[in-house]
């Protein structure tokens, strides 16, 4: 599994280096096969300070290509909201790729 993070005007520092790799574990507690994982943290240069601080994620599973994103004032909060965002993308994937299709029982004789 290959994991980028990077920061679009932003220092991406040691401790938000650490919170976004313990935020990723939960996902990969839900879905082993992850190839590659790319996060990209902006602070936009908006007069509103509501959305500035932007998360973004794609991850690249077997067969699939999941992107999400979160804008919020706190930058924490929207890294929060990403991966609540990935974690139903992937737990919905799993429960389509899992085969649900069961052997019908052997008649006795």
């Amino acid at each position: 599994m290959n994991l980028t993070i990077s920061g679009h005007h932003l220092d991406v520092t040691p401790a938000l280096r650490g919170y976004v790799t313990t935020k990723l574990g939960r996902v990969m507690r839900h879905y082993e096969d992850v190839v590659d994982i790319k996060v990209i943290l902006t602070v936009d240069k908006q007069k509103e300070k509501q959305l500035r601080q932007r998360a973004e994620c794609s991850i690249h599973v077997k067969g699939n290509e999941m992107f999400a994103e979160s804008c919020h004032a706190d930058l924490y909060a929207a890294v929060d909201e990403l991966m609540d965002k990935l974690d139903r993308q992937v737990v919905r994937h799993k429960d389509r790729v899992q085969n649900h299709h069961h052997e019908a029982p052997k008649r006795m004789m």
